[in-house]
């Protein structure tokens, strides 16, 4: 800290960009300034908003670079976002395509999202503004409508029959009238959602009361894909021009910031964020529209924003492209857009703030509990097997207390003897980290072992074997696989079932036990299927494992056409006998 007021006695008056380093001389945030003195000293005085507050807190060291002009200093900033990535500063995700819904012209229809294409496969809705939401609309109402949901007819009756979702034309004598059923579904896309959406309203309400605030956010995702993928075009230009209406609404904590896109005169698509942020917030939307737009190639041919921005920063960034409508249909859409953003802002902020609030409380009380100051990212571990057979680990990361689903890993117990629980995760520990050290990739502050003392001894020995100090917890199960306690350094925590913090590390605990089992069934699975391909002369354990690959089930090898065959090295008289050997064991199974 002393060498920061130093530094910050010496800071030029001019414009330019700021760089704030962490302990390891890592960039953590970019900033850039018309002032350079006044804006860096203002994260050193005064009180800030929580993530200020959290990134002056790391800070250890700051560069700058001065700029001949503040535009200057925009470029450049830009430029050092995307060269370094700072944690601090915002990410964007481009996530702009433009998919139809369609109900197909098949004898028993299925209910699809599809790329525009000069296929005609029945009757088209849209096309849509956003791929996700469209198809999270086609998930829901193939849930609620039980249309046909297997790309080929199989033989007998699927899950989905079982469950109420389909109508298992596969196994019925007489033809099935769909009529009813695509009248309601394309009343839904065309508008009618009233009744689904009050639906989904209630659930949604009801899962906040109980505190279940991740499914009660699923519920508001739902309502949002709905509406979004069925909302009508309210207003149109016929001047046929493009245009981008930019607005945003926050407070001291958070933004959230609106674009409607229009393209030949109608609004198309719209784009929506919602973020924290440090610094001023003029500075943070600042920031996010010039990541927004920085391909000018791209640009439409006006961008028009609210008046909560200033004239000065879109002249500055865009030159006369960029404007403040005052009056008329422009202002309109732009009104849109403010009450688009403020409506977001409200409603997402309801949800994502109670259980910020309580995931805190959660954290506060596991780091009084071992003693840890800092638990950004982590790692948790299961195993799984039947009996010994088919047996799996599986490691899940959770990051700021949210599941980080890109960073999961799936392992296969290659070393361990059957049955041995210590043994697998003795294995998977050891791949796990001497993978990170060899590559060196991010190392966890926390591992969390589902298990009890035993295991996490062992998974503890090998860390330590390894030169690692990356302190470690187990989560101990009572005789029903309830958690009840936390395992650490030998000693065992009992956990209040009524705190956060049982909340907290039951869904870690749950989330990585529910993705083992489900990689151990797939596991299980695919050593049915290659146990019953046993036998079949020309069939080996590499065309086994290409069968697997590109049919994944029984049923589909067996109706597997010759094309598909070929393009992994299999003939048709091989193909033939695949065929009848698997058909064969089926009638003796069945008999």
């Amino acid at each position: 800290m002393d060498l920061i007021k130093e530094k910050l006695k010496t800071l030029p008056e001019s414009p330019g960009c700021y760089m704030m380093l962490n302990a390891k001389n890592e960039i953590i945030y970019v900033g850039k300034a018309k002032n350079l003195k006044n804006r860096v000293r203002s994260y050193f005085t005064g009180s800030h908003n929580l993530k200020t507050t959290k990134l002056v807190s790391e800070i250890v060291d700051f560069n700058y670079v001065q700029t001949n002009t503040e535009r200057e200093s925009l470029i450049l900033e830009l430029h050092l976002i995307k060269e370094n990535l700072p944690r601090y500063n915002i990410k964007l995700v481009d996530d702009a395509t433009y998919p139809f819904i369609t109900i197909t012209d098949e004898k028993d229809p299925r209910l699809i999202v599809e790329r525009e294409s000069t296929r005609h496969l029945g009757k088209r809705f849209g096309p849509y503004p956003n791929v996700y939401k469209a198809r999270d609309t086609v998930k829901l109402l193939n849930k609620i409508y039980p249309l046909r949901k297997c790309d080929k007819m199989p033989k007998k009756a699927c899950l989905y029959y079982h469950l109420n979702q389909c109508l298992a034309p596969c196994i019925q004598k007489e033809p099935i009238d769909y009529k009813p059923i695509i009248q309601e579904i394309t009343a839904f896309l065309k508008g009618d959602t009233k009744k689904v959406v009050q639906d989904l309203k209630t659930e949604m309400y009801k899962a906040s009361d109980a505190m279940q605030y991740e499914q009660a956010l699923e519920y508001k995702e739902m309502i949002d894909s709905i509406e979004f993928t069925t909302e009508k075009q309210l207003i149109s230009l016929n001047d046929f021009q493009d245009r981008d209406f930019i607005a945003y609404h926050g407070d001291h904590e958070d933004v959230s910031i609106q674009i409607l896109k229009m393209r030949a005169g109608k609004i198309i698509d719209v784009k929506s964020e919602i973020f924290g942020y440090v610094g001023a917030i003029q500075d943070a939307v600042n920031e996010y529209v010039l990541q927004t737009y920085e391909d000018k190639t791209k640009w439409p041919d006006e961008l028009l924003f609210s008046d909560l921005f200033l004239l000065a920063d879109i002249e500055m960034m865009f030159g006369k492209k960029g404007s403040i409508p005052k009056i008329g249909d422009k202002k309109k859409l732009v009104d849109m857009a403010f009450k688009n953003a403020k409506y977001d802002f409200e409603n997402y902020r309801y949800l994502n703030r109670i259980e910020s609030e309580k995931t805190k409380e959660a954290e506060d009380a596991f780091k009084a509990l071992i003693g840890l100051e800092n638990i950004e990212r982590v790692e948790i571990f299961d195993n799984a097997h039947l009996f010994g057979d088919a047996s799996v680990s599986a490691m899940v990361v959770f990051k700021a207390g949210k599941p980080s689903k890109s960073d999961y890993r799936k392992y296969h117990i290659k070393q361990a003897a059957k049955m041995d629980d210590y043994g697998a995760m003795r294995e998977v520990i050891y791949r796990r980290y001497q993978k990170a050290l060899m590559e060196n990739t991010p190392l966890p502050d926390l591992i969390i072992i589902d298990g009890g003392k035993g295991q996490v001894s062992v998974a503890k020995d090998v860390t330590e074997s390894l030169g690692l100090t990356i302190p470690m917890i187990g989560l101990k199960k009572n005789d029903k696989h309830q958690l009840e306690a936390i395992v650490y350094q030998n000693d065992v925590f009992p956990l209040d079932k009524s705190s956060y913090l049982y909340t907290y590390l039951g869904k870690m605990s749950n989330e990585v036990h529910r993705f083992a089992i489900s990689f151990h069934k797939q596991t299980r699975a695919k050593a049915l299927i290659r146990s019953q391909l046993d036998g079949i002369i020309g069939i080996g354990e590499k065309r086994k494992t290409k069968l697997l690959e590109t049919f994944v089930t029984i049923d589909a090898m067996k109706q597997g056409d010759l094309e598909t065959y070929q393009s992994i090295g299999i003939n048709e008289t091989l193909r033939e006998r695949i065929i009848t050997h698997l058909t064969l064991l089926e009638k003796k199974e069945t008999e």
